[in-house]
């Protein structure tokens, strides 16, 4: 009896262990399942994101930004499908350095990328770094212009696209739609556009009264080159708008509505080199369906700097801690609410084909924008130091834009052009006074080398030296080769 008891009683322990077992493994399954379950929810929710980026566009260029003149059709529909900001600013309207704030999320002078054909500080952090760690691919397809590799390490990159028949390379439009069909994750790509970049198309038959010219432009219309190379410009951008147009066929194709597209251009044509808003003012639309409500405009002032912000936040992330950007997630989803009250913006002539040595600086608000160009006529002498060959180059940069008062203030709302400068009358004093007081809180935050008052330092170029000449300057010959790596401000490229 004993014996029959004790079998029942490991049949008893048996069965419960079963039972436990089964528990266990029951309770395993389910919460495998309910991981596997939020981490598809969660992969659901993270959006599609396409940025595609123009190449040297003045914002007052498009249909929907007010150029009747002009056809745009693809980003004419963007518009109507979306959001159009009319504050939107890069900090610096050269390509590169307009770029490089894309990525990183800082001005050109805290990443590095002031001059044109420089490489980032390798201390910077990268877009696809941020993004990657969220379970997004980044992808780059089409114009690079950034480096080093260590901080734009692209998931995957694709290279433009060279046709005969075209004028510029051609994005890669089979990678990309490869890449649509096959997409098994959430994704960012910046699709970077050559266009409408010169050399423009050869076009005839067509007259001032075809184009539409600005204050600040006006007198272009009586020049016959210049309205050839504004006709061949309009060419460029359709073939840009028709260029984007397939883009759109192919995310109407493979892509869900649970994708952002933005549409901008790196920096203005007619304002390129400047800190003039007809330079930085770029355009931004963004369509991103059952977010944004179709054909709706936003004044609320947003930068370049912001974009790798805003994107980590929409991919489930925080906004990365000392960079200069902040998230307009909110202004997407239709908020009114000011991101900034100031943005900013650089101007080096040196290291571009016509190199001169005239820096400027500039703080806008919505209303006011203020620049001080460092070595103006006006002060130049102060800029001088001990020696000769140095001041020599001071000089001719200051001789070159003589006309370029060392302050600028313009209203931007009651003067968008910005042809009336207000810099010396005396009801704006305490306006410029905090303008200026706020520009070098900024300056001193970017460790800008201009702090300091009668420094003006030459910086040493990747391209093209002041010294020597060139198909785009002529360097007098008692100026040739002149300049020794001493005479330099040490930097970190």
């Amino acid at each position: 009896m004993l014996y029959n008891t004790f079998i029942n009683y490991n049949n008893i322990i048996l069965i419960m262990k079963r039972q436990i077992y089964t528990f266990l493994l029951f309770t395993v399954l389910v919460t495998m399942s309910s991981s596997i379950t939020a981490q598809k929810t969660k992969a659901l929710k993270q959006p599609n994101i396409i940025f595609y980026l123009a190449d040297d566009q003045d914002k007052y260029d498009y249909g929907c930004y007010g150029n009747d003149k002009i056809n745009t059709p693809a980003v004419n529909r963007l518009a109507k499908e979306g959001l159009v900001f009319e504050n939107a600013y890069t900090g610096q309207s050269i390509c590169a350095p307009s770029r490089t704030q894309l990525y990183t999320g800082n001005y050109p002078l805290k990443n590095g990328v002031f001059l044109n054909h420089i490489q980032a500080k390798n201390t910077q952090v990268g877009i696809s770094k941020y993004l990657e760690t969220l379970g997004y691919d980044v992808i780059l397809a089409g114009k690079s212009h950034v480096k080093p590799k260590e901080v734009f390490d692209w998931t995957h990159e694709w290279r433009p696209v060279h046709k005969e028949e075209q004028v510029r390379p051609y994005a890669p439009i089979d990678e990309i739609e490869n890449y649509f069909e096959s997409a098994d994750k959430p994704f960012c790509m910046f699709i970077s556009s050559d266009l409408p970049h010169s050399p423009y198309y050869d076009v005839v038959g067509k007259t001032a009264d075809d184009l539409k010219f600005y204050p600040f432009n006006e007198t272009d219309k009586d020049k016959n080159y210049k309205v050839k190379e504004t006709a061949g410009y309009y060419r460029n951008v359709e073939e840009d708008n028709n260029q984007l147009e397939r883009v759109l066929k192919l995310v109407d194709k493979y892509l869900d509505e649970n994708t952002i597209f933005i549409y901008s251009a790196d920096h203005g044509k007619t304002g390129k080199f400047t800190v003039y808003d007809r330079g930085l003012n770029v355009p931004f639309v963004v369509r991103w369906p059952g977010v944004i409500k179709p054909e709706t405009r936003s004044n609320v002032m947003i930068h370049y700097t912001d974009v790798l912000p805003t994107f980590v936040e929409i991919a489930g992330g925080k906004t990365p801690k000392n960079i200069d950007g902040k998230s307009f997630l909110p202004s997407l989803k239709g908020s009114k609410k000011a991101i900034h009250e100031y943005v900013y913006g650089v101007q080096s002539n040196q290291n571009i084909l016509s190199a001169s040595v005239f820096p400027s600086r500039m703080i806008r608000s919505k209303k006011y924008k203020y620049i001080r160009n460092f070595n103006s006529i006006e002060v130049v002498e102060k800029n001088y130091g001990d020696n000769q060959y140095v001041n020599a180059f001071l000089k001719r940069g200051a001789e070159k834009f003589k006309d370029t008062p060392y302050e600028e203030l313009y209203d931007i709302e009651n003067d968008p052009f910005e042809m009336l400068n207000l810099a010396k009358k005396p009801t704006f004093q305490k306006i410029k006074k905090e303008l200026i007081k706020d520009l070098y809180i900024w300056m001193n935050d970017q460790e800008d080398f201009l702090v300091e008052d009668n420094y003006m330092p030459i910086l040493k170029p990747a391209n093209n030296r002041l010294d020597i000449s060139s198909k785009f300057i002529k360097v007098p010959t008692e100026l040739e080769n002149t300049l020794n790596d001493e005479d330099y401000l040490i930097l970190h490229y």
